[in-house]
C-alpha cells in the first residue's frame, strides 16, 4: 500500500510526517509553485467570470455608533468578489481577505467598503468587484411603559459595487422586525363584538420589513439613522422587556397602526423617499400569516431608471 502497512507487509510507500522543525527561507519560498504561471492551464471555456471570491469568511470588526464614541467590536461575515478576465487562470483570494487585517483599524462603514473595493482594483487588477459585509447591530431599546432597557439586535449589512468604469457605489441593507395586526381580521372581530356579542381576537403576526438603500455620492448615513427611518413608518417593532403595562401598551400600539403587506410597503416606502441622502431603495415585506398557513409578501422600489428593481424572491429568509 502506498500511505498504510499491511498486516505482515512492508512499510508503506508514502512516508507521513510533518516537519515541525523546517525553515522557510527566500530560496526555498521563491522555489514554490505559482499555478498563476501555468501556461495552458485554464480548462473548459476560456471566457471571462464575472464573480470570483471569497464568501463567509470571518471576523471582529469595529462599528461607530451614532454618536461617533461607543463602539461595537462586531463578528462580521464578508463575502468579496471581483471579476476574471478570460486569459487568467484565476486569483489570489488571500488578497481580499488580507486587506481587512490591513485596514483593522478603520471602523467599518460604507465608505469603509469603498475603500476596500478600489484597492481590490488596484491590487487584485480587476475591472468590477463587489463586497458584502454582514453584522448584528445592537441598540438599546426602552419599553413602552414601564421603563425596562433591554439590547435589540438588527441583521445588517454594507454593501458594495465597483462598475468596470470606476463608479463605486454604496448601500445599507437592514432587518426590521415587527408586529402586523390585520386590519380585516380586526374589522371583523368588532363586527362580531357587535353583532353577536362574541369576544374574538384579531389575528397579528411577527413580520420582517428587508431594506436596502443606496446612498447618495458622499453621503453619510448612519444604520442607526436608517432604522430610525424604518421605525418611523411601521411604528409596532417587536419588544424586548416587556411586564404587563408593557404588553398592554403594545396590543394598544397594535390597534392604533394595523396594516396589511401591502400597507407595511408603502409606508415604508413613503418615509425613505423624503431622504435625500438616499437615491435608490428596495423594501421587501413578509407578514408570517398566523391565520394561514403561508406568508403574505409584498416588494417596492423606488422606481429610478436604471437602478434597483422590484425582483426578490428570497421571501424564505425572511422568516423571523
Amino acid at each position: 500500500m502506498y500511505l498504510h502497512r499491511m498486516s505482515g507487509g512492508p512499510a508503506p510507500r508514502v512516508v507521513r510526517a510533518y516537519d515541525a522543525a523546517f525553515t522557510l527561507t527566500p530560496e526555498y519560498k521563491q522555489s514554490l509553485p505559482d499555478m498563476m504561471e501555468a501556461v495552458d492551464a485554464i480548462p473548459g471555456a476560456p471566457v471571462a467570470i464575472q464573480q470570483v471570491g471569497v464568501s463567509g469568511f470571518k471576523l471582529p470588526l469595529r462599528y461607530l455608533a451614532r454618536d461617533g464614541q461607543t463602539v461595537h467590536t462586531l463578528e462580521t461575515s464578508v463575502t468579496g468578489t471581483v471579476s476574471l478576465a478570460a486569459n487568467l487562470k484565476g486569483i489570489n483570494m488571500s488578497r481580499i481577505v488580507r486587506s481587512f487585517y490591513d485596514n483593522a483599524d478603520e471602523a467599518a462603514s460604507p465608505d469603509m467598503v469603498a475603500k476596500l473595493l478600489k484597492i481590490y482594483r488596484r491590487d487584485v487588477g480587476t475591472l468590477s468587484a463587489r463586497l458584502r459585509l454582514d453584522f448584528s447591530y445592537p441598540l438599546k431599546q426602552t419599553a413602552l411603559r414601564s421603563g425596562l432597557v433591554g439590547w435589540q439586535y438588527y441583521q445588517a449589512a454594507f454593501l458594495g459595487r465597483l462598475a468596470e468604469d470606476g463608479t463605486v457605489r454604496r448601500f445599507i441593507e437592514l432587518d426590521f422586525v415587527y408586529s402586523s395586526a390585520c386590519p380585516c381580521s380586526a374589522e371583523l372581530t368588532e363586527h362580531a363584538r357587535d353583532k353577536r356579542g362574541v369576544y374574538g381576537i384579531p389575528h397579528n403576526q411577527r413580520s420582517k420589513a428587508r431594506v436596502l438603500v443606496e446612498l447618495a455620492p458622499k453621503a453619510k448615513l448612519h444604520l442607526e439613522e436608517l432604522r430610525d427611518h424604518v421605525l418611523r413608518a411601521l411604528v409596532t417593532e417587536t419588544q424586548v422587556m416587556v411586564k404587563r403595562e408593557d404588553e398592554q401598551a403594545f396590543a394598544e400600539l397594535n390597534g392604533a397602526h394595523i396594516k396589511f403587506v401591502e400597507d407595511a410597503a408603502r409606508l415604508v416606502y413613503g418615509e425613505l423617499a423624503k431622504e435625500k441622502r438616499i437615491v435608490d431603495f428596495q423594501v421587501a415585506c413578509s407578514h408570517l400569516e398566523s391565520l394561514h398557513s403561508h406568508d403574505a409578501v409584498s416588494v417596492i422600489c423606488k422606481g429610478v431608471p436604471g437602478g434597483l428593481t422590484a425582483e426578490f424572491d428570497a421571501f424564505r429568509s425572511l422568516v423571523c
